[in-house]
């Protein structure tokens, strides 16, 4: 079977369970804009020197996973996706991210004021995955105040990762700057 299956043609795309939907529809925007940041962290995995933020980032991508399943499953298909036994999004999600959240603040990291990105690539694509993290967080706010998002722990699994991300790019500005200590995390 090919990968080009000429079924998306006339403009519309496959949710779970065979439905079509517009390549415009707002599900589709919220699971595409996460793939997005899951493809941003596959790139910052790809250009950090630092262990500590390369284990990190591939669990997080693999959760991703789990919320682009879950966000391409209509509503009145929910109920069926579950009993399938496909993952959904948890507060155990939240708590790994929460866990590295509280690793990350225990460590000396300094920043003045608005953070600039740039300072290193890797750092760099630790803030183009927070700002799609949040345009994704954003496009499931979009589905819940349509009514069409029964799972509320995807905004709070999508605002924390951005929070995280945020502050792994200041950990790795911080560890760039001269003088900075060896990594403890």
């Amino acid at each position: 079977m090919s990968i080009a299956t000429r079924t998306g043609d006339n403009g519309t795309t496959g949710l779970m369970y065979n439905r079509r939907v517009s390549k415009c529809h707002p599900r589709v925007e919220a699971y595409g804009t996460v793939d997005e940041l899951n493809t941003a962290l596959g790139l910052a995995r790809a250009t950090t020197p630092h262990p500590f933020i390369r284990d990190s980032l591939l669990p997080i991508q693999k959760d991703l996973v789990t919320v682009m399943g879950e966000l391409a499953t209509a509503v009145d298909d929910l109920p069926r996706y579950v009993a399938d036994g496909y993952p959904t999004v948890t507060p155990a999600l939240i708590e790994k991210l929460d866990r590295l959240v509280e690793t990350l603040e225990a460590q000396d990291i300094t920043y003045k004021g608005w953070a600039t990105p740039g300072a290193t690539p890797d750092a760099a694509a630790l803030d183009i995955a927070r700002t799609t993290a949040r345009r994704g967080e954003r496009r499931v706010c979009a589905l819940q105040e349509a009514d069409q998002l029964r799972n509320g722990e995807i905004i709070i699994y999508l605002n924390r990762l951005s929070d995280l991300l945020w502050l792994m790019a200041r950990w790795v500005e911080t560890r760039c700057e001269p003088g900075s200590e060896t990594v403890t995390a």
